[in-house]
């Protein structure tokens, strides 16, 4: 069985099919998803939907789009939001210099601020990271000199040079449905060189639908596409990469496995 470790089930694509999706995931051999916080004012949403369904869990956070939006002081509120048991991550958050859509001082100072959260609570910190590899490496080493904390890289798109640097911090690697597309051999060549038990699997559903599916909306049934071209990367079974992906699934988000 597989775990579809990022998507976003609570968006109004999935509105008028949830129980669907949710059958056909399960169908093609997908166990457990984790539905990823956005925004704080739509926290509700996403915790509604890990609630709804025993295998589906949650984070919360505030993306480095909404930054500006809802910018955070302190990580009460977040850790607040922990207490609940179906919310076992904190993000997605970090830094996107490609579209900018907040000022980057307030990115930064979120990113912080999850970061604090993550050290506090000890749960799993999502990062989203997108132009800004030298800012994300220099503030989450500079943090995780003072406490350590887990995380990982999410939809990983990177350089070698992050993927070093999340790697000797003790990070995962998450393979989205970029490593299917024809243009992505690099990406490719990060990911053969990634330690199997640092590999997560993802759709981020419903965007970056994989190959065959390209184009299309995603959804968490997909995510047994990305899983076999990260078997064949790493010379293994899809078996074998169900297995070992699941298992490092659980032990990063270990408050999953103990409820």
């Amino acid at each position: 069985m597989l775990v579809d470790s990022h998507c976003h089930l609570e968006y109004d694509s999935f509105v008028d099919e949830g129980s669907a999706v949710m059958d056909r995931a399960r169908a093609a051999g997908v166990a457990t998803c984790v539905t990823i916080g956005t925004k704080l004012s739509s926290f509700p949403k996403t915790l509604a939907v890990a609630e709804r369904y025993d295998h589906i869990w949650c984070t919360v956070g505030v993306h480095p789009h909404e930054a500006a939006a809802e910018p955070l002081t302190d990580a009460s509120v977040l850790i607040e939001a922990t207490r609940h048991p179906k919310v076992i991550g904190i993000g997605e958050t970090g830094l996107d210099y490609y579209y900018d859509h907040s000022p980057r001082a307030e990115q930064a100072t979120n990113f912080l601020v999850h970061i604090d959260a993550a050290q506090q609570t000890g749960l799993p910190l999502v990062i989203h990271t997108r132009d800004a590899e030298d800012d994300t490496i220099a503030m989450l080493d500079e943090k995780m000199k003072k406490a350590p904390y887990s995380a990982v890289l999410h939809c990983f798109s990177g350089t070698p040079k992050l993927a070093e640097a999340g790697l000797k911090m003790g990070m995962y690697l998450s393979a989205s449905g970029i490593i299917t597309f024809k243009t992505a051999e690099a990406l490719r060549d990060v990911f053969r060189t990634v330690p199997l038990d640092r590999l997560l699997v993802e759709t981020d559903s419903p965007y970056l639908a994989p190959i065959p599916y390209r184009g299309k909306r995603n959804e968490p049934s997909y995510v047994v596409h990305t899983a076999a071209i990260l078997a064949e990367l790493k010379g293994v079974s899809p078996a074998e990469i169900a297995r070992v992906t699941t298992e490092n699934f659980f032990r990063l988000f270990a408050k999953a496995m103990a409820a």
